[in-house]
């Protein structure tokens, strides 16, 4: 077997093989004397039929079974002998089939980036600290209070921060749409649930029938609506008005909080904050150490994998508004727009496994058993979560790579150069981690 490789763009690679004639003809052969043994021809014994006879019978198709058996074989073998490592499926023209010449074609495919790790003392990444203060808690015992209150009617024009209970149908150039409608829907304004102007458009109105007109973003998710402008018919129901719930055993028991006053529900919740704020700190932390990996880092990431990638992402969008790729159209979250997020991710796939690569990192037993351990802490039974979780691979492997990630961010930490940022608990909300 001969192998060629040439490269073509980025990381397409074309890899033509030649198989020799005579692993041809062995096959042929064999095919053709099994078939011998079975084949019933008029005029003929059975086991007795020339092979001139069969193959002029059978040729063709013993023909076609040998070709792709030999690619089959053939194909693996030059990619193990010559450390290829394919990220795609191979798309293969044959160039010549001719019996009495060697079986020559041609494999394109994608190839995974050859990727030596960089760490740069130059460029730093950051180190996020989050400040806590004071009105932070309050706002947070507030917003406790008001999501587990009671939504009371009142007898007034809707306000910000109500909530109304309406019927809609929106309808455009005097015809309906997906998703136009809806009945006894809860809306709390200002929430920016809607588009824009919809909620806006109900501010100010009492229990009633009207029409509102609003556009579409020119973003919108789904390209047909998108700028578009809609009319609705509204039957505002009820304008309702929140009843925050009280400081008092109830409240605790619905927060499974050990606590007896309002002293010590605020110290919980401080508490709680405090946690949060060490796993928000590492995440940022972490997000930035990787965005800062990926500068000092150039190389191209496979079109084909980014492009499975991508179909996950959207599959995923698709799936939390309750639709699937067969029953949403290409306008539904088009796949191009995740294509940027679906590189990035792909990128630093590649080099996380690179990383751990250099340096020489695993997971032993102990480790996954310890982290069992502190997850089953978190739980009433912990002796029952452990038998559980012994039966699920799947959590198990995402343990192990949660264990193996916690290792590579402890190396990073030694090889890279960081800064202090200092966050206020505020400034969350408008962080994506």
């Amino acid at each position: 077997m001969k192998v060629k490789i040439k490269k073509l763009k980025d990381l397409e690679r074309k890899i033509t093989i030649s198989v020799e004639v005579d692993k041809y003809n062995s096959k042929f052969s064999s095919k053709i004397k099994n078939i011998k043994t079975k084949a019933k021809i008029d005029g003929f014994r059975k086991g007795n039929v020339p092979d001139d006879v069969l193959e002029q019978r059978y040729g063709q198709t013993v023909h076609g079974e040998v070709i792709n058996e030999l690619i089959q074989e053939s194909y693996p073998k030059a990619i193990s002998e010559n450390e290829i490592r394919p990220a795609s499926s191979p798309k293969v023209t044959i160039d010549s089939e001719d019996p009495k010449k060697p079986l020559t074609y041609s494999a394109t495919i994608e190839v995974f980036p050859e990727i030596k790790p960089k760490f740069s003392k130059w460029t730093a990444y950051e180190e996020f600290s989050i400040d806590i203060e004071d009105d932070d808690i309050d706002k947070a015992v507030a917003d406790i209070l008001r999501r587990y209150g009671e939504w009371k009617d009142v007898k007034r024009e809707a306000q910000l921060d109500d909530q109304v209970v309406i019927d809609f149908l929106g309808k455009i150039d005097g015809e309906e749409f997906e998703g136009n409608s809806a009945k006894d829907f809860k809306l709390i304004l200002g929430s920016k649930s809607m588009i824009p102007g919809f909620e806006d458009s109900l501010i100010g109105k009492k229990p009633s029938t009207f029409k509102i007109n609003c556009i579409f973003p020119d973003d919108y998710f789904k390209k047909d609506l998108a700028g578009v402008e809609a009319e609705f018919d509204i039957n505002l129901k009820h304008v309702q008005q929140i009843k925050e719930a009280k400081i008092d055993k109830h409240l605790f028991e619905k927060l499974q909080m050990n606590v007896k006053d309002l002293s010590e529900f605020t110290k919980e919740i401080t508490k709680r904050m405090k946690n949060e704020v060490g796993i928000q700190e590492k995440e940022l932390t972490k997000e930035s150490m990787y965005e800062t990996l990926l500068k000092i880092n150039s190389f191209k990431a496979p079109l084909s994998t980014i492009n499975e990638q991508a179909d996950l992402m959207r599959k995923d969008a698709l799936m939390r508004i309750g639709h699937t790729e067969e029953n949403a159209g290409d306008d539904l979250f088009p796949l191009d727009t995740f294509k940027e997020k679906a590189e990035k991710r792909v990128r630093l796939d590649l080099l996380f496994s690179e990383m751990v690569k250099h340096f020489e990192l695993t997971v032993t037993k102990e480790q996954i058993d310890d982290f069992i351990e502190e997850e089953s802490k978190k739980y009433k039974d912990a002796e029952q979560y452990k038998k559980w979780i012994t039966g699920q691979p799947q959590q198990l492997e995402q343990f192990r790579m949660v264990v193996l990630e916690e290792q590579l961010v402890e190396k990073l930490e030694n090889v890279l150069k960081s800064k202090k940022k200092v966050i206020k608990f505020s400034e969350l909300a408008n962080k994506q981690v």
